[in-house]
């Protein structure tokens, strides 16, 4: 029987994040371990998914990782080539609307944030780290959650919000895939770097399939024939971490 494998983070253009994981299927098929063709995952079900006892491989964000998946076994990390990352690390660009370019953070006081999702490291937690220890909610006039980073920069294009904390690797790649779509915004700032969406494996997974899982993925960054898949979704490197490299998140 095969297990669980599944991108579901980073999948702005979905051509990208099938063929990653097709080159982590064969990756991990030729080491021994089957996995099921299964779809993607929907945003509404990648709780229940993470949870799955016969989950082999998925990406999660580390906020939720250490809030709400106690049990699953993290794999490692990935390293990405966008603008804002170094190494396993990553940041949250401060996006707003062109016409607010020359404020900072501070000037955001009593207007309104919208954010991806309150179990978000990188849309939610992030900014609440930097206002600290001031809430979010005393902080702006108004505190919404749109379902995405997307939709996000949707709102404060519509006028429906003024500032979000944007995942530096999704601002990338839909600045790629969707360059329209941040027409007529801009990055005032930057936050903090933090370890970056941990790759998991269910609690379950054997401490051999865990090995073979990080070799399968050590070859996916260094091996010449998968640099086009690594390169289209911004993948430059792999480092195998444990849980307590996300401990941090919740100071």
């Amino acid at each position: 029987m095969g297990h669980q494998l599944a991108f579901p983070m980073y999948a702005v253009n979905h051509a990208d994040a099938d063929a990653l994981r097709r080159a982590v299927q064969h990756l991990l098929a030729a080491r021994g371990l089957a996995v099921n063709d299964a779809p993607g995952v929907p945003e509404t079900a990648l709780l229940a998914h993470w949870q799955q006892p016969d989950l082999l491989l998925s990406q999660t964000c580390g906020y939720p990782l250490v809030t709400q998946l106690p049990d699953v076994q993290v794999v490692g990390c990935f390293h990405y080539a966008a603008p804002g990352c170094e190494g396993i690390h990553y940041r949250s660009v401060l996006v707003t609307r062109e016409a607010d370019k020359h404020l900072t953070l501070a000037d955001f006081r009593a207007r309104r944030a919208v954010c991806n999702s309150p179990d978000s490291q990188s849309g939610y937690n992030a900014l609440r780290r930097l206002l600290a220890p001031v809430e979010l909610r005393d902080y702006f006039a108004q505190v919404t959650f749109s379902g995405s980073h997307r939709q996000s920069l949707v709102n404060i294009t519509r006028g429906e919000a003024d500032i979000a904390a944007i995942d530096c690797v999704t601002w990338a790649l839909l600045q790629r895939h969707e360059p329209t779509l941040a027409r007529g915004l801009t990055v005032i700032d930057r936050t903090p770097l933090t370890p970056g969406l941990p790759l998991i494996t269910a609690r379950e997974t054997p401490p051999e399939a865990l090995r073979t899982i990080r070799e399968a993925l050590s070859a996916l960054v260094t091996a010449p024939e998968y640099r086009a898949v690594c390169e289209a979704s911004l993948i430059r490197g792999f480092s195998a971490v444990t849980r307590q490299a996300y401990a941090g998140l919740l100071a």
